[in-house]
This record gives C-alpha cells, structure tokens and sequence, in this order.
C-alpha cells in the first residue's frame, strides 16, 4: 500500500507491527479474498435484512480469522515477514483465480507439483508480472518498510489486544450467526475452495501428507497368472494405444463441430465414440486413473500407484508392451514396462528445446512396428495435444489454418476469436498426426488404434480456462472427451456396423481397462466383459 494512501486514511506512515497486521489481514480479506466473496454472493443472493447482515459478516469472519492466523505465523518468524510473504502468495493465487477461473484443491497443487519445469515456464507472461508486482510486491513492501520498532513488550501487548478483538469478532459472528453458516457451508461445500491462502495450504498439506508422510503401501498383484487367448485369425494383435492431451470431443470436426478440424479421421474410415466422459479433469489423475482397475468414483492415486494396472496384466499375459512419451511423464502408469521417455531435444526439426510436436512420436512408432515379436503387443504413444495455455506452440506454422489465433500465454487477453482459433489448430494437428498412425498401422496385420483424451479443457467459458477444476463443478469442456477407434478390421461391414452402433454408447474411461484385455485377447481374472466396449463385436 503507497505510503500516500497511509497518510489519506490517517494512519501513521511508521506503523507498529499490530497495524501492519492488521492492514495486511484487511488487504487478504478483501481485496485477495474478492473472487470468493463474489462467489457467496451468488450463493446466497441476498435480499432481506439478515440474509445481507450474513454476506457482510463474511468478510468481517474471514479478517478475524486471518489476524489470529498471521499473528500465530508471526510468531516464529515476525509479523512484518510473515504479512509480506502471506500477501505475495495470496495475490499470486488471485491472479491464477481472476485470470483463469482455477479452484485450489488436493488435485489442483498436485498439478502444481508435478508441473515439468517448460510447462510451468508458459505460464509466464507481462500480465502476471504486472499483476504481481502493483498489487502483490509493492503493497508489501511499502507495509514492510512502513513499521517501526518498538520494544518486545510493548509489541506483545497491541498484539494481544488486535487478537483479542478478533477473537471477539469472531464469538460474536458464531454467536448469532452460527445457523446460518452451517446452512451455507453444507449447501455449498465448494466456497472453501476460493479461500486465500487458505485453501492452497489445505491442499498443499494433503499431497505432504499423502505423497511422503503416509507410509507406502504394498504392492499388490491383481491377476498372478493371466494368459493369452488362442487367434482364430493367426495373426497377434497390434493395438497402438494413444493418448491424447487436453482435447475436447466438441471441437472435432468428426463429432459434428462446424469447423472442419479433423478431415483426416473423417476420410480415412476411423470411428468416433462421441459420448465418453474423463475420470478427472488432470492429467496426474485422469492418465493414472484410465489405466487402473479402480473405477472414477474409487479412485485413490496412492491405492492405484500400488497395484497393478491394465499394462502390467497385459506384459505378464506375455505381450510385448511399450510407452513412448511427449509429454511430462507418464504419472507412474508405465514404470514397469518398456518406456521411452520424454525428450525435448529428440529431434531439432521438431523439438524447440521445451516442446516437441506430435510428430516426433511418429519415427519412434515405425521403428517398435519393424520389431518382430511374434507375439500380442501394445504399443502406447502418449501426446503433449493440446497442452495449454501456449497453445501456439503445438502446431507447426504450416498447420495454421484458422486465423487469426493466439500466439501468446496470457490467453485471457486474446479475442474469442482467436484463442478458438488456436485452440481448433492443435485439434487439426492432432488429426493429421493421428492419420499418420492409422496409415503405418495400415501396413500391418491385425492392426488397431484407441485414441483417447486425458481430459477437456475450458476456453473463456463461464470466465473459466484450462483445465484442473474439481469434477464435482467441473464444466463439460473439461470432463467430455474425444475416443477414436480404427481397426484393420472395419473393412468387415457387420464389424464396423456393430462399432458404429457402440460408438453411440455412453462409456467413460472406465471402460479402457476391459477394452484393452479384450483386444489383446487377455483371459484374466480381473476382466469384466460388461465394460468392454468392443466385446460385442468381436463376438
């Protein structure tokens, strides 16, 4: 806060530790705190005399309650640290809040944690600087620099004098509102997560606590003996698996989007599935999720990352299995099988150092089809998509075909216009890149892919970008996502007809598990041939 602004509202310029407190707990509540105010706005909407005395509490509990947390913090630091730092990190968190819409949950600071240094770096740009250093940096500087010394005693006691009001304050509010919290807390669970910085600590204690304090669990072997069923055809099955990266199944052309984004996949024969809902709105979640044998509702990633997944009850069943990665990593799903891992320097033509586009996967693809394994094998390609926010950076120039887009990160300032644009670009780079597998794929016997997306993505809707939300408020942009089939075997007119007719089914990435030991003609004891799409077919 400018020390003009100090000397317009008649506090002193050299302030005492209990006013920088105080001040800085102010700055919190309101101004950090504004997009969850907002939000019990809406939920209450207030229009008589006690609904609008509960909406003004809110901000008065929430001021309280950060004095009494500051000054708990202060004490093994200094109260002066402690507001400074406190601000910085709460106005950071506003800014991803304003900008992008983002919620802080368990899941969310895993996607923080786990975020490869490139990707983070994206996020970088001249608005988050500004913003960061006007409304974050220089406030808590000038409260910093704004204190004065005062000797231990006399400190201590306009502390415990600003505490004990707030712990007044906060009786008080309890007291006379108490119902009326419970009934808003119980009807709308969701507000918390919009807390500054509350609820990003809360969740960075989970994943502490879940990730390093818990001890590991025992691993556990689903199916100790699955085996591999006779071919009728003779020949072993080749099944390209590939995952795709924040693709939205609105947005392609082939499930009836306007724009033409996926000519390829419409001409070559390839089979859409229009009706498949994601297990979580990340990837941490989502690509770890899709493989286990743990439905969406069960899912615990510690659980899943402590038994064996579809991958490894294929490779056990003695089928070839391999991942090969553009992206991140592969969030533990391919740690006991054959992995060729992310490299952003795999090939100068296509890779910038940060970033490779999809196409680099497509050497490495031809090379593991030219292996001769005489046996089933699966082969998994997991793609960097349509990775936000530089959206840009994943198609080629040649691959520009809607204009004008949006060749920067802060997203948020670009027209609808053209951050769709982009967006739609790295679609139809994914279809190009997706018909150059199906057509290596052609010249193999008993060849199929699955194309599946890790989750959506929201691109300005309802004020909300990218993706990572919690699945329960979660939008269908980031929960609704694309599944393409192609089978050597579509060539057969009752097959394809029967895929066409499941293809109109509505399946979540639950069904990946079955799907997968039904086409590699697995015989396993943790199959359930109810959620294998393709079962039907084959039969």
């Amino acid at each position: 806060m400018p020390i003009a602004m100090l000397r317009v509202i008649n506090l002193p310029v050299r302030l005492t530790s209990a006013q920088v407190l105080f001040w800085s707990s102010l700055f919190i509540a309101l101004v950090c705190n504004y997009p969850f105010i907002h939000a019990v706005f809406l939920a209450t909407s207030p229009n008589s005399l006690s609904e609008w005395l509960f909406f003004l509490s809110v901000p008065a509990l929430l001021l309280n309650i950060t004095i009494l947390l500051l000054s708990m913090a202060g004490a093994f630091l200094s109260p002066r640290f402690t507001a400074a730092i406190t601000i910085v990190i709460s106005v950071l968190l506003l800014y991803a809040t304003v900008s992008y819409g983002v919620v802080f949950d368990r899941s969310m600071f895993q996607n923080i944690a786990e975020t490869h240094p490139a990707e983070a770096a994206s996020y970088l740009n001249l608005s988050l600087f500004t913003f960061i250093i006007f409304v974050g940096f220089l406030p808590a500087v000038m409260l910093f620099r704004s204190s004065r010394r005062e000797k231990a005693k006399i400190r201590a006691k306009k502390l415990l004098r600003l505490n004990l009001f707030a712990v007044i304050g906060i009786a008080l509010i309890a007291g006379f509102l108490f119902k009326d919290y419970a009934a808003v807390g119980r009807n709308h669970k969701e507000l918390t997560r919009y807390l500054v910085p509350y609820a990003f600590y809360n969740a960075a204690y989970k994943y502490v606590r879940d990730s390093y304090l818990r001890p590991p669990m025992s691993f556990r072997i689903l199916d100790k003996s699955p085996g591999i069923a006779a071919n009728k055809k003779g020949q072993p099955k080749t099944v390209v698996v590939v995952v795709g990266e924040t693709a939205r199944a609105d947005k392609f052309g082939i499930n009836g989007y306007y724009k033409n984004t996926t000519p390829h996949l419409s001409s070559i024969g390839a089979i859409s599935f229009d009706q498949v809902t994601s297990c979580g709105t990340a990837t941490a979640v989502s690509v770890p999720c899709m493989f286990s044998r743990l439905s969406r509702e069960n899912y615990d990633s510690r659980l899943a990352d402590s038994q064996d997944n579809v991958l490894d009850i294929i490779r056990r069943a003695g089928a070839t299995v391999s991942w090969i990665d553009n992206n991140s990593s592969c969030k533990g799903v391919c740690k006991r099988i054959d992995t060729i891992a992310y490299d952003p320097s795999r090939d100068s033509s296509l890779c910038d150092g940060d970033y490779c586009y999809d196409e680099v996967l497509l050497p490495l693809l031809e090379k593991k089809l030219a292996e001769q394994t005489g046996s089933q094998r699966v082969i998994v390609l997991h793609m960097i998509g349509s990775h936000g926010p530089t959206y840009y950076r994943r198609y080629p120039q040649s691959f520009r075909k809607f204009l004008p887009d949006c060749p920067r990160s802060d997203i948020q300032n670009c027209t609808e216009e053209q951050l769709q644009n982009t967006y739609d670009n790295t679609i139809a780079y994914t279809d190009h890149v997706l018909s150059r597998i199906i057509q290596s794929l052609q010249n193999v016997p008993n060849a199929s892919m699955l194309y599946i997306s890790d989750h959506g993505e929201s691109l300005g809707e309802a004020g909300m970008y990218l993706h990572g939300f919690p699945y329960a408020f979660a939008p269908e942009a980031q929960t609704h996502v694309p599944m393409i089939y192609w089978d050597s075997n579509l060539s057969d007119p009752n097959f394809q007809n029967c895929v066409s007719a499941q293809s109109r089914q509505p399946l979540s990435q639950d069904n990946l598990y079955d799907t997968l030991l039904g086409l590699t003609h697995v015989r396993s004891s943790t199959y359930q041939p109810e959620m294998d799409v393709l079962k039907s077919c084959r039969t």
